[in-house]
């Protein structure tokens, strides 16, 4: 739940983010006030107040809450902001505030602190914001009203706001949230850790008051992570029991409370005012969380105040001046445009009277054809359930296999050999060069013929296939060692002669893809090791998308069991921390990878429409 504005090219961005809406006419000009806002305990939080200067009636405000010094904290005036301008050429006051104990706030700073939505007692993030609120209806020129937003942290914080709300406060959208940090988002996926994330996040947070950066010595950090060796050497050789949030990695390898209580997902129930989820479907750091927090809020909307839009972005993509492509991904028009005109309409409505209030349940980018779809459900109730299974000679079919026997294909794993995650070099994750907001959708031809990843599809499809909704795997397997990490990617093969673009001919696209950490099998509290040699099915979620993929485009799934460095080495050998393994731990496992009558291995796809034979040889 980050940044995507990187760490020290903060003047650079300020003058692409002018040039970028030169062109655009701004009608307001707004001025800045800092101010140090104290709250009830006494402690002050910076604060930075953006007015125009040339209306006189009170206007609705907008809040952005941040521990960051560099993303969506009022750096440029919200007319020259690409997330914000359309909403600051009508009016609104924005206010931008940074969190305890970060940058200029006085306080402690308690990084993803665990929140208790039934105590109203206690100093945390929703009392900070309601106190801020507060000092703003008494100290601003307003008409009562309130709203908060942000992506990313600045996300979770709206959504806490919104749990416990202040009575002014009447719309809130959070943004590429976290859901849960251990189940899918941020630090782990299913049990896996994410160790160049973090590892470099949890440095940059909590080794300075402001933002820093790991002094790493080298540019590609693939061979540095490597020589790390066991993640048990992060705190011998650099952190040295420094840095809280790595401590309790360590600490907390399994889903205990630590993990729970921090949860977003445990503490959202009832919509108490209305809330506009967004989500990418390449978003690289919180993909499930925005659409697992609209699911659970689903449950408990009796007043229809859950709303979501889900669109083709990686992380925070929709907030700037254009998003018409992500990496080799054409969207065929700028959908950060698009989204600026729902994000607008929404507080509009809510914090001006103005339209008509009446939103689509659902707005979803539909990939594969570049359209926008409206829906009154999400996901849609008429997606059914439909298996595409694995198949003798690497084939992918919507028929069941008939092999009998334990038909399968099996491939050697190695830590010491490790999968890479996306073509090298592995760039810092926050620098200006790096390729991290993109990995999502690189060419997956880069891993296609290792001896240690398996690849199944298609024959060309003879017609469309819609797909609308949550994507399982069902994987059949059994291995040599006695752990071991499941990496499943469901891939849109390109034409072999493409006409949009011959470069892109063969192009293999990820739609959905996860990672599944084997211990976590029976229970992510209450890991188990792997008995060698037993079969095993696996249950993984691969997230909701909302596709086409196109006649004459292949459907191809890749099975591997390493992504690093986003994702540490399992070192296949079942010990109880893997925080605490050796380099004797590592071991190689053979894995077996199961397609007969009795052993279906096959990814569950959401299929809207029928499916012939046809559709597949």
């Amino acid at each position: 739940m980050h940044r995507r504005i990187f760490l020290f090219s903060t003047i650079i961005l300020m003058c692409v983010f002018s040039n970028a809406i030169a062109q655009r006419p701004a009608h307001l000009h707004y001025t800045k006030k800092e101010v140090m806002v104290p709250m009830r305990d006494g402690i002050k939080l910076f604060t930075k107040i953006y007015t125009p200067d040339s209306i006189t009636e009170p206007l609705p405000i907008l809040i952005m809450r941040s521990p960051y010094s560099d993303w969506n904290i009022g750096v440029l005036s919200p007319e020259k902001d690409p997330y914000v301008y359309n909403m600051a050429n009508e009016g609104y006051i924005f206010v931008y505030q940074n969190i305890r104990g970060k940058q200029k706030s006085e306080g402690e700073f308690v990084m993803e602190g665990a929140f208790d939505k039934n105590n109203h007692n206690i100093i945390d993030e929703a009392s900070d914001t309601y106190d801020f609120i507060e000092w703003l209806l008494k100290n601003t020129n307003n008409n009562g009203r309130v709203g908060q937003l942000g992506i990313s942290y600045p996300g979770e914080l709206a959504l806490i706001s919104a749990i416990k709300p202040h009575p002014a406060l009447k719309a809130v959208s959070p943004q590429g949230t976290v859901a849960d940090f251990f189940l899918g988002d941020d630090f782990f996926h299913n049990g896996a850790f994410r160790l160049a994330f973090g590892f470099e996040y949890s440095f940059s947070e909590e080794a300075a008051k402001g933002d820093t950066i790991f002094p790493f010595h080298m540019y590609d950090l693939f061979d540095w992570y490597y020589d790390l060796g066991p993640i048990s050497n992060v705190n011998k050789k650099y952190f040295h029991g420094d840095i809280p949030t790595w401590n309790d990695f360590v600490k907390h390898p399994n889903y205990d409370s630590y993990w729970s209580d921090k949860a977003p997902l445990k503490y959202s129930d009832t919509p108490r005012l209305p809330i506009l989820h967004v989500g990418g479907y390449w978003d690289q750091e919180n993909m499930n969380g925005p659409e697992a927090l609209y699911a659970k809020m689903e449950q408990y909307d009796t007043k229809h105040y859950n709303y979501i839009v889900l669109g083709p972005w990686c992380h925070g993509q929709w907030g700037d001046s254009s998003a018409c492509k992500l990496h080799e991904y054409c969207m065929d028009r700028n959908t950060a445009d698009d989204f600026r005109e729902i994000q607008k309409n929404w507080f509009d409505y809510w914090l001006k009277g103005k339209g008509t209030g009446n939103f689509p349940e659902a707005v979803c980018f539909q990939t594969g054809t570049n359209v926008w779809k409206q829906y009154d459900y999400w996901p849609v109730k008429s997606a059914k359930p439909t298996k595409i299974y694995l198949q003798d000679s690497k084939k992918l079919s919507f028929d069941k296999p008939t092999t009998t026997g334990n038909a399968y294909d099996s491939y050697t794993s190695d830590p010491e050999a490790p999968v890479s995650y996306r073509p090298r070099p592995i760039e810092l994750t926050y620098s200006d060069s790096s390729e991290w907001e993109t990995w999502l959708v690189e060419d997956q031809r880069f891993v296609d013929h290792r001896p240690d990843v398996l690849t199944y599809k298609t024959d060309p499809l003879t017609s469309d296939i819609i797909i609308t909704g949550d994507v399982l795997a069902h994987l059949f397997a059994s291995i040599t060692g006695s752990d071991i990490d499941w990496v499943v990617k469901l891939i849109d093969v390109y034409p072999e002669s493409y006409a949009k673009n011959r470069e892109l001919s063969q192009f293999e696209l990820i739609i959905a893809a996860d990672i599944f950490r084997g211990r976590f099998k029976n229970s992510f509290s209450k890991p188990q090791a792997i008995t060698p040699g037993k079969v095993e099915e696996y249950t993984i979620g691969l997230h909701q998308v909302n596709h086409v993929f196109q006649k004459g485009h292949r459907i191809m799934v890749q099975i591997q069991s390493s992504w690093f460095p986003i994702f540490d080495r399992n070192p296949q050998k079942y010990v109880p921390n893997i925080f605490l393994a050796t380099q004797k731990d590592f071991i190689k496992s053979t894995q077996h990878i199961y397609h007969s009558k009795q052993y279906p291995t096959s990814i569950e796809l959401p299929v809207i429409g029928e499916i012939k034979t046809a559709n597949v040889k």
